[in-house]
């Protein structure tokens, strides 16, 4: 069995409680469109939408510098020396997102191919965070924190896989947090109008929103983030078979794959 860079992440998806949250590991070697798609899969996000990572330059370089000077006088020291706030450029934004017609980038980011970079050439250094944003209309932002990065013998048909985490996840167009928050209350109620409209709309009854199936979470990685790479970069249409693993068919749910 070979060596690999393995890298460990924390997920957690921003400002929604209780939280939503995966620590998953991936091959150094993927792309950071294909860390996204892992991400999506792991969230329920259904590949209907644009998608980017934003990292903060300014942030990530200072959390550099505190490992590099963990006394606080020689970490003040230096930052002062080297005048950070005036390097312009270098502290910039970075956005790693794939091309699209609607792109827009501000004056203030970097732009980056997410299918043309490894994350290994982006990062190594333990501490490094970044957001990843996902439907800029609900507006689903995921917080990512690098835990560790580790070159040991392991086979890549395990990666990418998820050790744990909580929640479900998100559900398509329900508009954001708030719109996640508000289904959650109306489903822990289990009657009413309100709540008869929303079963009729995810057709289903049964969705628990506190659910976390790791081993279907670790199947549908392994056989979709193909599926998802394909339909973003080449634009290719899911075939039945791939049709049926989206929409859980396996699991006999119904039609949003609920």
């Amino acid at each position: 069995m070979s060596q690999h860079y393995v890298y460990s992440f924390y997920a957690e998806l921003r400002d929604h409680k209780p939280k939503i949250w995966r620590r998953f590991e991936i091959n150094g070697e993927k792309t950071m469109a294909e860390l996204g798609y892992a991400i999506m899969l792991m969230f329920e996000m259904q590949a209907s939408h644009l998608f980017c990572f934003r990292e903060n330059s300014k942030e990530n370089f200072l959390t550099y510098l505190r490992a590099v000077y963990p006394d606080e006088e020689k970490f003040n020291s230096f930052v002062e020396k080297i005048h950070i706030d005036e390097m312009e450029e270098f502290v910039k934004n970075i956005r790693y997102e794939l091309p699209n017609e609607n792109m827009f980038v501000p004056d203030d980011e970097r732009l980056f191919e997410a299918n043309k970079i490894k994350l290994s050439n982006v990062t190594d250094r333990p501490g490094w965070k970044a957001m990843f944003e996902y439907d800029y209309g609900d507006g689903w932002e995921i917080d990512l924190t690098l835990e560790k990065c580790e070159k040991h013998e392991v086979s890549l048909a395990l990666l990418p896989r998820v050790l744990e985490g909580e929640g479900f996840g998100i559900i398509e167009d329900v508009g954001g947090v708030g719109g996640l928050e508000n289904l959650a209350k109306v489903l822990k109620k289990g009657k009413g109008e309100e709540y008869e409209e929303f079963c009729e709309w995810l057709d289903s009854d049964s969705l628990d929103l506190e659910a976390f199936d790791i081993e279907d979470i670790n199947f549908r990685l392994k056989k979709l983030l193909r599926v998802y790479r394909e339909s973003y970069e080449y634009h290719y249409e899911p075939t039945q078979k791939s049709l049926s693993l989206l929409l859980r068919e396996y699991k006999g749910k119904g039609s949003r794959g609920y």
